[in-house]
């Protein structure tokens, strides 16, 4: 048996959408970070951006298992001296922008580095139920169907 090692013309890249409604984060951002990197294919590389084009719609209506949704923290520093911020889970998923949390879950579960830049970009997460890309019409993959702990009640 060989071992096969793609190169990047040779991965082939499917678009996938998931809807979040319902999900909780942790469990949702673990499988699109691994459909990310391409873990999930026969002829995964680890040197090689051959996961798939992920789009993430109703993040709003995500779940948080326990008390996460309140004590949960996320911190920023503004680059100045002692200025370090911290904010809530609520308090994001509430705001303008609740589709960070997911973005943010996703993000530190992929390991740092140029390839990790690339591979982010192929992440697309929007608050609402629509989406702008329809055009490359997109496989809809079930969450909530791989694991009855996926979906929170």
């Amino acid at each position: 048996m060989k071992t096969t090692s793609l190169k990047p013309a040779e991965v082939d890249k499917k678009w996938i959408v998931i809807d979040a409604e319902g999900l909780v984060v942790g469990r949702l951002a673990s499988i699109v970070a691994m459909r990310l990197r391409g873990k999930h294919k026969a002829a995964y590389t680890p040197h090689v951006d051959c996961g798939d084009n992920v789009i993430v719609i109703n993040a709003e209506k995500v779940k948080f298992t326990g008390r996460k949704y309140n004590q949960k923290s996320y911190f920023y520093h503004t680059g100045y001296p002692g200025g370090i911020k911290e904010r809530s889970a609520k308090f994001i998923l509430e705001g303008r922008f609740p589709e960070r949390v997911v973005e943010k879950a996703v993000e530190r579960m992929l390991p740092r580095g140029p390839l990790f830049r690339q591979i982010l970009g192929n992440l697309r997460v929007y608050k609402g139920g629509a989406h702008p890309h329809e055009a490359q019409s997109p496989q809809t993959l079930d969450v909530g169907a791989l694991n009855r702990k996926n979906v929170s009640a």
